[in-house]
């Protein structure tokens, strides 16, 4: 619904243009695309070089090599609840156990940090965090995170950071990158276009390896090499365009489309708190807002997956519901759209949840 920038378009352009880029490339991403990635996330708490990127097939791309090379069949990986069904999908294929960790609604959806705990075993072979997070776009607190790297340090597990939202928080937040935190314990941060720069479809993701005390050199960092040979590389006009688009698109682009969110945010919080059966909790960041279903006030309506069918069906607005991440009894609103779409969407729930609640 939103335009990319034209400086994107323009990098691109002249990639395809320049004939330079039709051949195949190195499995892990080109030297340029590494270099320019390096370049833009590098902090004096967590340096990088071209050394320390592997560039993938978008954010779902980078995750499945984590996951590939970190466990075997059999051990298992902690994954918040509610979260996007990737990670499932993924272990699921990889033969490995997904062990889900509660957020907590009333925290403005922060790990429950005991139950976490309560989950590692011997077979536990990482955490997966999702920082600021899809679906329910909450944005940690610089002491969460810490609290985490406390438990991930006490088990010696590294961190799969999945932060492809960083930087799209709303006005006064501030999101942390986990592996600027962190002392001891490895993190693997999972990030890439789709997001931030609105280009799913291009499929550039990457994965930035912060490799505390050298524990991951041995066998890890060598295993993702192995692993980017399985394929033959991501698009190498588009790499090629990484240098400009992550160099030159400003800062306002990025604000512009959080500020078109976060009003969107505040007008589906304030539509339907006042909506008898739905809570709605407001994010601080990302793109979505979780929102509580009391489908027991619903008597025709048994899921919230029956709820998005009749809403589509009657009001030809679409949501997705909890069951999609794990978590009965909440749907997911998308905040990427023109306010007035947004409005007429509220309304449209509000005329729904009004003929099908009873008290």
């Amino acid at each position: 619904n939103l335009p990319i920038h034209k400086l994107m378009k323009e990098a691109v352009i002249e990639a395809v243009g320049s004939e330079k880029f039709n051949g195949y490339g190195p499995s892990r991403g080109s030297l340029c695309a590494r270099q320019a990635v390096a370049k833009h996330y590098t902090t004096p708490e967590a340096p990088l070089t071209e050394d320390d990127v592997i560039i993938t097939c978008g954010c779902a791309g980078a995750l499945e090599f984590c996951f590939t090379v970190l466990g075997n069949p059999g051990q298992n990986i902690l994954v918040p609840r509610p979260s996007h069904p990737q990670e499932y999908c993924i272990t699921v294929a990889r033969g490995l156990n997904t062990r889900y960790y509660n957020l907590l609604p009333e925290r403005q959806w922060e790990a429950d940090i005991d139950h976490m705990e309560q989950l590692i075993d011997k077979d536990t072979v990482a955490i997966v965090v999702v920082n600021p997070s899809n679906p329910c776009g909450s944005v940690y607190s610089k002491q969460h995170l810490l609290d985490i790297l406390a438990v991930a340090e006490k088990y010696f597990l590294p961190i799969v950071a999945d932060e492809i939202y960083t930087d799209l928080v709303f006005k006064g937040q501030l999101s942390y990158l986990i592996a600027t935190l962190s002392k001891n314990v490895p993190v693997l941060s999972c990030g890439g276009l789709a997001k931030k720069y609105l280009v799913p479809g291009w499929r550039v993701g990457w994965i930035l390896i912060h490799d505390r005390n050298g524990r991951l050199k041995k066998e890890v960092v060598p295993s993702f090499i192995k692993v980017s040979r399985k394929s033959l590389g991501i698009s190498s006009f588009v790499q090629a365009a990484l240098p400009q688009i992550l160099e030159k698109v400003p800062q306002s682009y990025y604000e512009n489309t959080m500020s078109l969110v976060e009003a969107n945010a505040n007008i589906v919080y304030a539509e339907l708190s006042v909506v008898a059966g739905l809570t709605p909790v407001m994010p601080s960041g990302a793109l979505y807002m979780m929102v509580g279903v009391e489908l027991d006030k619903f008597p025709h309506i048994s899921t919230a997956i029956d709820f998005m069918e009749k809403l589509m069906l009657e009001e030809s607005v679409y949501i997705l519901p909890g069951e999609c991440f794990q978590y009965a009894g909440y749907i997911r609103v998308v905040l990427l759209l023109p306010n007035d779409m947004v409005k007429e969407a509220c309304i449209r729930i509000r005329h729904f949840c009004g003929r099908h609640y009873m008290q």
